[in-house]
């Protein structure tokens, strides 16, 4: 191999390493930390010492205030909702942006896609005090609601992209052969969609479980979400933070997710490419 194929391919290397580096390298130190005895918090040793597994206990202990069991069930609730709402209305808004030729087209698309830079410190004070109006702080459509106006624009966004790029002729083939819009729809379109549907309710998914400003505002003691929870962990001492148990429950948080996204790895790529390349 010539000099310059190799050093081609170790600057590729060298930034890929640099880059599981910088995004593992928190991750690791919070499992770390997480399995470290309280006593040796600080320690700055970058291998696993003090074994222990008392701060898993910890996280889920309610004798001190805390609920992570319940704010992980909440999660799950205002993830689950806010996907699959995101999903149903992202799915048709993509599918009419894709397939259907109107003025404004562009325009919508546009504002749609600028939604998703909007800077969500500024909706605080608004929401805040529109929900307490209608009598729904604390209560899960408080967030579910807010989630679904962040998560939707990238729904649409990448589920349009991908219609765009889908062979239209085997939709007119369907209608041709007396199909309407809707089962030509339903029953050839969406299902070569799957993997684009299924990435995007991946990333729907994670990204309303990590939602936290608005979270912190508008829940309660029994609708809080595990980002809540973490961030507000009391320990023995309520002048010392309970850092063990806190990355002890970021590991619990963590870890399924990585676990999924390795597991559908395939699926996810395939959908986030898919349409990215014209034949």
């Amino acid at each position: 191999m010539p000099w310059t194929e190799r050093l081609k391919s170790g600057r590729i290397y060298l930034g890929v390493l640099i880059v599981l580096v910088w995004g593992l390298g928190p991750f690791y130190w919070m499992v770390v930390t997480a399995l470290r005895d309280p006593a040796y918090t600080f320690d700055n040793s970058p291998w696993p010492s003090h074994l222990t597994m008392e701060n898993f206990r910890n996280a889920f202990d309610t004798s001190r205030g805390n609920n992570f069991g319940r704010a992980l069930i909440n999660s799950v609730v205002i993830g689950s909702v806010t996907t699959a709402i995101a999903l149903v209305i992202g799915v048709f808004a993509a599918y009419a942006l894709a397939r259907i030729v109107f003025r404004g087209k562009y325009l919508v698309a546009g504002l749609i896609l600028s939604a998703s830079m909007f800077p969500v410190v500024v909706l605080v004070t608004p929401l805040f005090q529109l929900f307490t109006n209608l009598g729904w702080i604390g209560q899960y459509q408080a967030m579910i609601i807010p989630n679904i106006s962040f998560v939707l624009p990238m729904t649409v966004y990448i589920l349009a992209s991908f219609f765009a790029e889908l062979p239209w002729e085997l939709e007119e083939a369907a209608r041709i052969d007396g199909a309407t819009k809707m089962q030509a729809f339903r029953l050839v379109m969406l299902p070569l969609a799957a993997p684009a549907v299924f990435t995007t309710a991946i990333l729907a998914f994670i990204a309303a479980v990590n939602e936290y400003l608005l979270a912190r505002l508008l829940s309660s003691d029994k609708t809080e979400p595990v980002t809540v929870a973490i961030a507000r962990f009391s320990g023995n001492d309520p002048l010392v933070e309970p850092y063990t148990a806190i990355m002890a429950a970021g590991t619990i948080v963590t870890i399924p997710l990585v676990i999924m996204v390795l597991l559908f790895q395939r699926r996810i790529i395939s959908g986030l490419t898919a349409g990215g390349v014209k034949s």
